[in-house]
């Protein structure tokens, strides 16, 4: 089968007007790998020197990334060296994640555990060093780094939500955090929670659409959390399963209620017979 030339010299008018240039997602994904290993995991040397040369390749690598996404290469390079300038401090709010599960998860035993087997831990550590890169306006990248977590984890959390420390991601499976959601302190979610909006319409690109969580929220599995103006406050329980789009005031319990019928212990009724 041919493609007419037509086709061919259209698709290349649009490459031409929207120049995103070659995003290479095999480097995306060995950066974030590279990092998490070099950040958490024991490595064949563990030398000063080595580290060095670690950083320094994982420094050519987000260069590159970067690089693919604008024409500036002193821009280019400027934000890489503000990314690794920022790493200490990403690396310390990591760490006080990790313990937190270490601290309240009964499931655990060890840091290490954590680091080599958690979901949750791993996708919280892709959301930060995304986070950064938003926070940079670096463009494209962090989406195509937060997705990668998303893939490998089922957890969705877009780089631009504002997240505090000590949180806690428990199973994690199917959590969706939304852009503009602000997460206080001691925070903790469970698997399929939703933070999101109540109006996904392009003209509300630019409003605060998703909710705030204050500091010391346990929200259950299932609950769905939607609006800009919602607010959760401080030190409340959110239930599994429910549907909030107002205002929780702190120290609050949210749930639905369950009806419990014991079954009648009499004789069964007579079964009825069809003949067809």
């Amino acid at each position: 089968m041919k493609v007419s030339e037509l086709f061919i010299n259209k698709i290349l008018v649009k490459k031409h007007h929207n120049p995103g240039g070659f995003f290479d997602k095999t480097k995306m994904k060995a950066f974030v790998r590279k990092l998490y290993n070099i950040l958490f995991l024991s490595q064949p040397v563990n030398t000063a020197n080595q580290l060095q040369d670690d950083f320094k390749a994982l420094d050519e690598l987000l260069l590159d990334l970067i690089k693919s996404t604008t024409q500036d290469e002193v821009f280019a390079k400027k934000q890489a060296d503000d990314f690794f300038l920022a790493l200490p401090d990403i690396y310390n709010k990591l760490i006080l994640d990790a313990e937190s599960i270490l601290e309240f998860d009964p499931a655990t035993e060890s840091l290490e555990e954590i680091l080599l087997s958690y979901p949750g831990f791993f996708a919280t550590y892709v959301y930060r060093i995304s986070h950064q890169l938003w926070i940079q306006k670096i463009k494209t990248l962090p989406r195509v780094i937060s997705e990668y977590a998303h893939s490998r984890t089922g957890i969705d959390i877009h780089p631009g939500a504002v997240i505090g420390e000590h949180f806690f991601i428990d199973h994690g499976t199917g959590i969706v955090i939304g852009e503009t959601t602000v997460i206080g302190n001691h925070v903790k979610l469970y698997q399929g929670v939703t933070l999101g909006a109540l109006n996904v319409s392009k003209d509300k690109a630019n409003e605060k659409r998703h909710p705030n969580i204050e500091d010391h929220v346990i929200i259950y599995s299932g609950a769905t959390i939607l609006g800009g103006e919602t607010t959760i406050g401080r030190d409340s329980i959110i239930g599994g399963n429910v549907w909030i789009t107002q205002n929780v005031p702190s120290n609050s319990l949210v749930y639905n209620k369950s009806e419990i019928k014991i079954k009648d212990n009499g004789p069964l009724p007579e079964s009825l017979t069809f003949v067809i």
